[in-house]
């Protein structure tokens, strides 16, 4: 059931608020690092019930007149064509995209720089493409000893030859298109410049996970090691915080670990630094904003779930190790909690063994009800499951059709007959297409297709893998989906 457990409005006011208070500490001139996703953050907002992915762009906006916006790129990510797994595009052609969203919404792009630059061949043409677009690049070099040769580092053999970036504004947010972009090197390599002009500047850093101010085994925290399972990273309790305040607080293991480095080029730069742990260098105010403890923890025990479902699923798909799944399960155990805890994922295989181990498909909607769909000779089992649960939202008879079989008989001819297709079946897509034809001149079709937006937030379960099609429209309607970790069938291909 879907409860909300964060404060989104209180969360935009008191972030921006939190970060004008940083420029000042510094002189009116900040380098802020942002981890993670700037916009469509998806993960926070199923953790944080009430975070809407664009939470941190709405507050972005609010300081859209002081900020300015630099991407960072690792060259060696664009020779090797890198491609986000989310997205499926390589990360020079995020970066693109990147600015456009950014543009969008109002806020400056001022620069793009390429890091670790070695005269890449596919980062040189990179480079002319985005200046024939008008955009400013700036070329950061490989720094022989990074990050433990502090002496070569902040000195004109390290980052004294990197370019510098021009800046106009007093907040200048520097972002990626993935890790390891080079996103902190690029703030330090500002702040050693601005001190060899006389300018005042600072660092900060904008990461919504781990929560610091949460406990280290809260469901919350641990949700974001399932999330980067693959990564390996580690929440653990902030050693330096604690012995400077006496105060535990929450941080990650690459943080914790640079951070002496982090703290050496501080004092190398400017004479001191103005941190004494890494916990310090952060701004997120995310845990502040939590009003449901409850339906928080519940949310995010519910994606650690998720996310072995994934694992399996990756696993089965791509044929990769167990490590990541392996993991998972642990994270699991020790949150205590276990596939049990997806109630929506035993009324799926409920179903399934109720039709003969036909695929089969529930959904829980939003005030706990759930609602399942079979595989059929027209339709497949997630295109049944949603339009029941339309009819169940919309208080429709079940035993009215939404989409006659004289409609869905033609569409079935066309993608078998003309088209081609080996499966009759309608997808997602293809059913919403019907939906909306019918819904023009029929009343009771035009109120199911009201209820789509209901949809969002919704969980789901597949008894089977589903097709990258359909899972691509599911996502889009905001469902959040599992599968089984197996194939309909045996074939080798499932590129249907």
């Amino acid at each position: 059931m879907y409860k909300i457990g964060f404060d989104n409005e209180k969360y935009i006011s008191m972030q921006s608020e939190h970060i004008r208070n940083r420029i000042d500490q510094f002189g009116g001139k900040l380098y802020l690092e942002f981890g993670g996703k700037l916009f469509d953050d998806y993960h926070a907002a199923r953790v944080l019930p009430g975070f809407a992915p664009d939470s941190k762009i709405r507050m972005l906006i609010q300081l859209k007149e002081q900020a300015e916006i630099v991407i960072a790129i690792n060259a060696n990510d664009i020779e090797k064509n890198k491609v986000r797994g989310d997205l499926g595009i390589t990360y020079d052609l995020d970066t693109l995209r990147l600015i456009d969203a950014f543009r969008s919404f109002g806020l400056y792009v001022g620069s793009v720089v390429l890091t670790r630059w070695q005269d890449q061949p596919a980062a040189i043409k990179f480079q002319k493409r985005l200046e024939s677009l008008g955009l400013r690049v700036y070329r950061h070099y490989t720094i022989p000893g990074y990050p433990s040769d502090i002496d070569r580092i902040v000195s004109d053999e390290g980052y004294g030859l990197n370019d510098y970036i021009e800046t106009s504004r007093s907040l200048v947010i520097v972002t990626a298109p993935g890790p390891g972009s080079g996103k902190m090197a690029t703030c330090m390599s500002q702040l050693y410049h601005d001190h060899k002009r006389g300018i005042q500047s600072g660092y900060a850093k904008f990461e919504t996970f781990p929560i610091w101010n949460l406990p280290l085994k809260h469901p919350v925290n641990v949700a974001y090691e399932a999330a980067t399972a693959d990564l390996n990273d580690m929440n653990m309790i902030d050693p330096f915080h604690l012995e400077a305040y006496g105060v535990t607080t929450v941080n990650y293991n690459r943080d914790v670990e640079i951070f002496p480095v982090v703290n050496a080029m501080f004092r190398k730069i400017s004479g001191a630094s103005p941190y004494k742990s890494p916990t310090d260098m952060g701004v997120n105010m995310a845990g502040n904003c939590i009003i449901d403890d409850d339906a928080v923890r519940y949310a995010a025990n519910m994606e650690i779930v998720r996310r072995y479902y994934h694992a399996l699923s990756d696993q089965r798909k791509n044929g990769e190790d167990t490590h990541s799944s392996d993991k998972l399960k642990l994270i699991m155990q020790s949150a205590g909690i276990d596939v049990e805890y997806r109630k929506v994922a035993l009324a799926a295989l409920q179903k399934s063994e109720s039709t003969g181990g036909k695929p089969a498909v529930a959904i829980e909607l939003a005030d706990g009800r759930t609602v399942t769909g079979k595989t059929s000779r027209l339709l497949g089992a997630a295109s049944a499951a949603l339009l029941n649960a339309l009819k169940v939202m919309a208080e429709i008879d079940d035993r009215i059709d939404l989409i006659s079989p004289e409609i869905l008989e033609p569409i079935t001819n066309l993608k078998v007959k003309t088209l081609g297709s080996s499966n009759p079946r309608l997808h997602p897509n293809e059913v919403l297409i019907a939906l909306a034809i019918c819904a023009v001149n029929d009343p009771i079709a035009a109120k199911a297709q009201e209820q789509l937006a209901n949809l969002r937030n919704c969980e789901m379960h597949s008894s089977v893998i589903l097709s990258g099609s359909d899972e691509h429209t599911l996502k889009k309607l905001g469902l959040r989906l599992t599968c089984e970790p197996q194939y309909e069938s045996k074939r080798l291909y499932h590129g249907y």
